[in-house]
């Protein structure tokens, strides 16, 4: 996928132009009508990508998982895996097992870190003994270890190296993605002995463009960086604001880095019968949120 460029130009000029003008409202209304489908399921029933669906010849399954097969109820409606949400525990626990059952391993054998929005990422070759570890991406080449990533808006990230067997997942939100949990992850891939040209990346279900809208403060922090960022603001109908469209960030950001990536463009505030998302409980003032998992395991030869 080509890194998307433009003409050089100065932050300042950059930010001008940006603000100048205006772009679509918030869309919190598409797609409600998944809302019934989501009821109306009893398991779950993840998307899936089909580039990483062509590494299931080598025994690599995967799954973006939705709110659909859940057990739990009102705000947390369906499939919540959060441990850091406030729903009951037990409920996510009975969750958490359904995604393993789907995912072909016991539940203590489906793995997701304690997520801090860094670039930090940890190779998995076993369950977690006692607390989970503090990072953002997990790595592994022990078939059996289903490793995850939990996200309300951020960008799940699922990686393959099908010829060597190696997979990863990542939580890339802004910050994530920014300092570069990505490029680490695939580092951490090729330690084990993946070849970053045969590793597949793709972006699951995250907060879309129309629906992402930031401060110039963060624009400018992503200009000061890179005056190509600019590429990645559309105005916003709010003077002083813009939107920001993380999925093209991400995707560009591993195109860059060698890989083979692509999105599935799937808007995780605008698709409320399907995915949890964080900004749009905020909107809503609502006292919390559910996350879905998006996953990947090696199975047992």
């Amino acid at each position: 996928m080509t890194f998307y460029r433009h003409p050089s130009q100065s932050p300042v000029r950059a930010l001008q132009r940006l603000f100048s003008t205006k772009h679509l409202l918030l869309d919190e209304t598409a797609h409600t009508d998944n809302n019934a489908r989501m009821l109306n399921q009893t398991k779950p029933d993840p998307v899936r990508s089909p580039l990483l669906d062509k590494a299931r010849a080598q025994g690599i399954r995967h799954g973006y998982f939705t709110r659909v097969g859940g057990v739990s109820g009102g705000i947390y409606q369906g499939l919540n895996i959060g441990t850091g949400s406030n729903d009951d525990p037990m409920l996510v626990a009975q969750n958490r097992a359904r995604v393993a059952a789907w995912m072909g391993v016991p539940a203590s054998h489906l793995l997701t870190a304690w997520q801090i929005h860094s670039p930090d990422v940890i190779i998995a070759r076993e369950p977690f003994a006692g607390e989970r570890p503090k990072a953002d991406a997990i790595v592994t080449d022990r078939p059996g270890i289903a490793i995850g990533a939990s996200t309300a808006d951020c960008g799940p990230v699922l990686f393959a190296d099908a010829q060597a067997r190696i997979i990863g997942a990542a939580h890339a939100g802004w910050k994530g993605a920014f300092t570069g949990v990505l490029e680490n992850t695939i580092l951490a891939m090729e330690s084990l002995g993946a070849r970053r040209q045969n590793i597949v990346a793709v972006l699951g279900p995250s907060i879309g463009p129309q629906n992402y809208e930031i401060g110039p403060e963060f624009v400018a922090r992503f200009v000061e960086a890179d005056a190509e960022n600019i590429l990645y603001f559309a105005p916003s109908a709010n003077a002083g604001h813009a939107m920001f469209d993380l999925n093209r960030y991400t995707v560009d950001r591993l195109a860059k880095a060698g890989v083979t990536a692509e999105g599935l463009d799937r808007c995780t505030y605008a698709e409320e019968g399907l995915f949890y998302s964080y900004r749009r409980t905020t909107h809503r003032k609502e006292p919390d949120y559910g996350r879905q998992v998006s996953a990947i395991v090696l199975e047992r030869e």
